[in-house]
């Protein structure tokens, strides 16, 4: 019960803010749930959830999709998945909670710093490489929205296009990242309880809504500030926690 609570808290403000921003369910999300339930089980559970949040998001926010564009990333995000996969399924839990939160670390610092470094992008090649390197991240820690995020920037997407456009991508990424791992063996879903699932489904529907309600009202840099802030407190944490557990 206190599992799918947290799960519900967790889903609404990371629902909420992804609605505003573009990214934050993920960010928040991942780190959390690694904390919780362990750097396997945790991420599994965001990848689903994530996807599906980012399903329900894409339908409030289609008419700005670009196609074009999602259509270049979302496919071979495969690629880092299957990579990622392989990896998780030759490390030891402390291992990967050092390896996913020194990863989810340097993504933040990229996506927070990244831009006034990375030179304008254009063509099909940086897009594509986002796109693999997203799955890979998406897959071992839960968050593509760092890497697409320097990209799109880097190749100045207008706002509307780059938080509508996330949201298939996301929804690609995570079913790319579930198939993957479990399908390699890296993770399964056994031995979840049932009740996180509904938990996490109600989360999202309270969370696009607020979302939605409050987008006018609050600025999309707050919003991504924020998810920024939390996601990188619960890197560190896995980090020190792999780090301690690995040297006991």
């Amino acid at each position: 019960m206190i599992l799918a609570l947290i799960i519900f808290a967790v889903v609404v403000a990371g629902s909420t803010l992804q609605r505003v921003s573009g990214m934050g369910l993920g960010l928040i999300g991942g780190p959390i749930l690694m904390l919780v339930m362990g750097p396997v089980e945790g991420i599994l559970v965001i990848n689903v959830l994530a996807a599906v949040n980012a399903l329900l998001t894409t339908v409030t926010v289609r008419r700005n999709v670009s196609w074009r564009m999602f259509g270049l990333i979302a496919p071979v995000m495969i690629i880092g998945s299957l990579a990622a996969a392989a990896l998780i399924s030759k490390i030891d839990t402390a291992g990967l909670l050092i390896v996913v939160g020194a990863a989810l670390l340097i993504a933040l610092a990229v996506v927070t710093y990244g831009a006034r470094f990375v030179p304008p992008m254009e063509g099909k090649g940086p897009a594509i490489s986002a796109g693999i390197l997203g799955g890979f991240t998406n897959t071992l820690a839960g968050v593509a929205g760092p890497v697409i995020t320097v990209y799109a920037q880097a190749a100045k997407w207008p706002q509307a296009m780059y938080t509508a456009t996330l949201q298939p991508i996301f929804v690609v990424g995570g079913l790319f990242s579930v198939i993957t791992k479990t399908a390699l063996g890296a993770a399964t879903f056994d031995g979840l309880p049932w009740v996180i699932w509904p938990a996490g489904i109600a989360g999202m529907f309270i969370g696009i809504w607020l979302g939605s309600r409050i987008a006018h009202i609050v600025s999309r840099d707050i919003a991504r500030a924020l998810s920024l802030s939390v996601a990188s407190l619960g890197a560190l944490s896995a980090l020190i926690r792999g780090v301690v557990t690995y040297g006991a």
